[in-house]
């Protein structure tokens, strides 16, 4: 009986094994196809931070809102086409969506535009 059990596992991680290795090629394949306009979340793999990108921003830039930012090219298009959602402001900008959710709050507690179902719209002023 201890044959059995001992040849049963064995048999499982030779398995278990090759369905690794299908996985690794399957994964380099499904990179290969999508390239990098799809990318996980955080940085690639084996990739190590550069010092300059460390903090998320450019050495020299100063902190703090300014001309161009992502927030006014969103807030243009809020006016421009109200009632527009975020996804489309998204392929608008060329951005993920993902950014977006944390620019309209702020625009929002700005007073500068309001969101109505889906939708978000300029605030009269």
């Amino acid at each position: 009986m201890a044959d059995y059990v001992d040849s049963t596992v064995k048999e499982i991680e030779s398995r278990m094994t090759m369905l690794q290795e299908e996985m690794s090629r399957l994964e380099a394949a499904r990179s290969a196809l999508v390239g990098a306009t799809r990318r996980g979340p955080g940085r690639p793999r084996g990739r190590a931070a550069t010092p300059e990108r460390t903090t998320g921003r450019r050495p020299g830039r100063p902190r703090g809102r300014r001309s161009g930012t992502r927030a006014t090219q969103a807030l243009e298009l809020v006016r421009s086409q109200p009632g527009i959602t975020i996804p489309q402001i998204a392929e608008s900008l060329s951005i993920e969506p993902n950014y977006l959710y944390r620019v309209m709050p702020r625009l929002v507690s700005e007073g500068l535009i309001r969101r109505d179902g889906q939708g978000w719209h300029p605030v009269s002023q």
